[in-house]
Order: C-alpha cells, then sequence, then structure tokens
C-alpha cells in the first residue's frame, strides 16, 4: 500500500513530467523558431507516449504511476486502488499537470514570444489543452468516451501480469511481462491512441491533462494567446471519466 505522502508526490513529479514532454512536443511542432516546427502528428503521438513512459516509470515506485484521474477512477472501480486515495491522486494529478504546463511554456518561451511577434500568429491553447477539429459536442464527448476506455482497459488488463503498479487489481495473476514492461505497454498504448483515435479530439483522455494545462494557459502572460475556450473544457474531463466509469465495470463484470 503506498503511503498518502508517496502517493502525491509521485504523482505531482509523474504528472508534470508527462506533461512536460506532452506540451513541449506540441509546442516544438507549433512554435516559429522551432527546429521541430512543422513536423507533425506522428512526431507529437510518440511524445506524448515517451512522456507516459517517463512519467510513469518515475512515479510507479511511489504511487502507481497512474497520471491520469480517469486511470485512478477506473482502478478505484476495478478494485484495484481504494476510494479513499482516490482525491489525493487526482489533486495530486492536477497539480503536477499545471507544474508540467509551466515548465514547458518556461522552456520555450523565446518562441512564444516570438510567435505572438508575427501578423500570423496562431492562438497557442492547442500546445497545452485539446480542442475539436468538427465542434459537435455530442460526438466529440462520444470520441472522449471511446479513447479513453481504449486506454483504461487494456491497462487494467495490463495490471493482471504484476507490472509495476499500474491498473493492478487483487487477484492478479503473474504474467508474461517482466516487472518494467507494463508502462512501456502503456507509453506504446497511448502512441497508438494518439495515431488511431486522436484525429476528432487530439485525445486528451486524461482530465487532469486538458483541465490543469488550460488553467495555465488562462493565466500565464502568453502575449496573444487567444481565449482558452472554456466553453469546450467539460468534454474532455466528462468523456474521459465516462469511459474509466465503463473500463471499470467492464473489467469487473468480464475478467
Amino acid at each position: 500500500m503506498y503511503t498518502n505522502g508517496d502517493i502525491f508526490v509521485g504523482e505531482v513529479i509523474g504528472t508534470a513530467i508527462l506533461i512536460l514532454f506532452g506540451a513541449g512536443v506540441c509546442a516544438a511542432v507549433t512554435l516559429h523558431h522551432s527546429k521541430a516546427k512543422g513536423a507533425g502528428w506522428v512526431v507529437i503521438a510518440f511524445g506524448w507516449g515517451m512522456g507516459v513512459l517517463a512519467g510513469a516509470y518515475t512515479a510507479a515506485p511511489l504511487s502507481g504511476g497512474h497520471l491520469n484521474p480517469a486511470v485512478t477512477v477506473g482502478s478505484a472501480i476495478a478494485g484495484g486502488t481504494p476510494w479513499s486515495k482516490v482525491p489525493l491522486y487526482v489533486l495530486a494529478q492536477m497539480i503536477g499537470a499545471a507544474v508540467g504546463a509551466v515548465l514547458a511554456w518556461a522552456l520555450y518561451y523565446a518562441q512564444f514570444a516570438a510567435n505572438a511577434e508575427r501578423a500570423t500568429a496562431q492562438p497557442t491553447l492547442g500546445i497545452f489543452s485539446t480542442g475539436p477539429e468538427i465542434r459537435k459536442p455530442a460526438a466529440n464527448l462520444v470520441t472522449e468516451v471511446i479513447a479513453t476506455a481504449g486506454l483504461v482497459l487494456p491497462l487494467l488488463c495490463f495490471g493482471q501480469n504484476k507490472g509495476i503498479g499500474i491498473g493492478q487489481v487483487p487477484g492478479a495473476q503473474a504474467g508474461v511481462y517482466g516487472s518494467g514492461i507494463n508502462v512501456l505497454l502503456v507509453a506504446l498504448l497511448v502512441v497508438g491512441i494518439g495515431l488511431s483515435l486522436g484525429g476528432p479530439t487530439g485525445y486528451a483522455i486524461n482530465p487532469a491533462r486538458d483541465l490543469g494545462p488550460r488553467l495555465v494557459h488562462a493565466v500565464l502572460p502568453i502575449p496573444n494567446k487567444g481565449s482558452s475556450d472554456w466553453g469546450y473544457a467539460w468534454i474532455p474531463v466528462v468523456g474521459p471519466l465516462i469511459g474509466a466509469v465503463l473500463s471499470g465495470l467492464v473489467y469487473r463484470l468480464a475478467f
């Protein structure tokens, strides 16, 4: 059982690393005067996947490396995380996501400034948070539900193989994977979700990943940053949570 202090520290640090990598790769391919400008969607998907890899490996010994309220809720429904620990996990994930967004902004500070000076400067919210290509709330919500279920249910099944922490549930049997392989599988899964399911909405699949950086975008002094789009902000929170609940219930019924 993880201690409260370890959970808090692990989830703050791990989620900060996740968002530093994720927002960092979005900044790299978006901002002018970045050497990766225009590198494209495949690079973004792998950047986020490597963020999951680095963040989860770092946090796993302390907290299990959830890094995502949807993962925490799905694990709690499946019986792997005590409900009494869920608020602490979510608080730490939100703080870590905000910290990671600030670090990414600091790292690309000069590029943000140069981007704002151009006559063709684009809003920067997409570096921090998600947004749909076609704004249809019902369809956008369904996309996030399905994509998150595509993360959480396989992740709970990975936990049957007694890898480090992530998604483990009571009664899990030792499987074919070694101690650290589950984290690599989750990272590759996130890359696959980005490539296959991320096109419509940008695949939040994580309420903290979207809401924490969106709050940071709203308060940071970024010139010409554009709107933080609070009218859309509920979808990357509610959709992943619904997907997590469905995944946890399916796991309990089927496995």
